[in-house]
């Protein structure tokens, strides 16, 4: 059974800056791509960028340079670092794990595409 465990939310103020974590298991770590996604109330759940398991990345346009995917090998951790961060980035943020090809990532970051999900941790982001 896969499980993800986030951490990290919490209150910033607009411009701040917050880094989130997901501890995988080994094998989740080493076997699934994993993402994050975030959801902000009454929208739907937004894929925010996934790494597969060679370490690649691509990310929703939403929060490119903004935002960093890296998994940390020595911890089985994905990490998020978030930078420059705005109001409308206040979300319930997700980490997800899905079925690689071949151990790549190919087409949409979109939730059905991911097969386990983390509890949430919560950002909110004050002007």
């Amino acid at each position: 059974q896969v499980q993800l465990v986030e951490s990290g939310g919490g209150s910033v103020q607009a411009g701040g800056s917050l880094r989130l974590s997901c501890a995988a298991s080994a094998y989740t770590y080493n076997t699934y791509c994993m993402g994050w996604f975030r959801q902000a109330p009454g929208k739907e759940r937004e894929g925010l960028a996934v790494i597969d398991i060679f370490g690649s990345t691509p990310y929703a346009l939403s929060v490119k340079g903004r935002f960093t995917v890296s998994k940390d090998n020595a911890k089985n951790t994905l990490d998020l670092q978030m930078n420059s961060l705005k109001p409308e980035d206040t979300a319930m943020y997700y980490c997800a794990a899905g079925p690689c090809w071949r151990g790549r990532w190919y087409g949409p970051i979109v939730a059905p595409s991911f097969s386990s999900w983390g509890q949430g941790t919560q950002v909110t982001v004050s002007s």
